[in-house]
């Protein structure tokens, strides 16, 4: 696998796919340290541990297939799309539910008591944790193609203008628009090696026949034999 196999927008959107990863990392950190002191008790805890751990699974999987795989049928735009926009429904509801169980814990810290210094730990594990699931919801729907995309010359110039919340139907629109200016190949393989051209043109993850082999290859093809 060389790094140059990627286009400038799969480079970027790969780069921002392993931050998406850090970020899980802290969260699932985060998570594991208020549930140890709970005792994996509370639901309200142990949501985001398990949403963490899930989607750290999904994302390092997918990752590297994409890496490893040319033509991953999970780094193409329609199941990236539908990936990110199942996965950002699920942080949605579950970051909602913990938030609210989680409203009577003191946002300052420092109120409770020194004699009780796990629990003042513990208060900021809670808070931190509870910034960490949102701003990772914010980053996984602000998906890393769109910003990547938003600068390519066939981008359409008013993406970025738009909330990030919408970013993931930016990946579906861009698509959407490529397909309508006759670049069907966007559908076909992942957007980490997808270079927007114009006409007609030779796509690698298009299906070759054998009619197709030989003749772009002339005769010279049969001299093999």
């Amino acid at each position: 696998m060389a790094f140059s196999e990627f286009s400038s927008v799969g480079k970027k959107k790969l780069g921002v796919h392993v931050l998406l990863i850090v970020l899980d990392v802290i969260s699932l950190a985060l998570a594991a340290r208020v549930n140890i002191f709970q005792e994996f008790y509370f639901m309200a805890d142990l949501f985001p541990l398990g949403l963490a751990i899930a989607t750290l699974i999904i994302l390092f999987f997918t990752l590297v297939l994409d890496l490893t795989v040319k033509n991953m049928p999970t780094a193409r735009p329609a199941v990236d799309v539908g990936l990110l926009y199942v996965l950002s429904i699920f942080w949605l509801a579950f970051n909602a539910f913990s938030t609210s169980r989680w409203r009577n814990i003191p946002m300052n810290c420092s109120s409770i008591p020194e004699e009780y210094p796990d629990v003042r730990t513990w208060c900021r594990d809670v808070q931190a944790l509870k910034s960490f699931v949102w701003i990772e919801f914010v980053a996984r729907t602000y998906h890393p193609t769109i910003a990547a995309l938003a600068r390519t010359q066939s981008a359409d110039p008013n993406m970025s203008r738009f909330s990030v919340f919408f970013t993931a139907s930016f990946i579906l629109r861009y698509a959407i628009t490529e397909h309508k200016r006759g670049r069907k190949q966007v559908w076909n393989g992942p957007l980490s090696r997808y270079v927007p051209r114009d006409g007609p043109h030779h796509n690698e993850f298009s299906r070759q026949t054998v009619t197709d082999y030989f003749g772009a290859r002339g005769t010279s093809a049969f001299e093999k034999f």
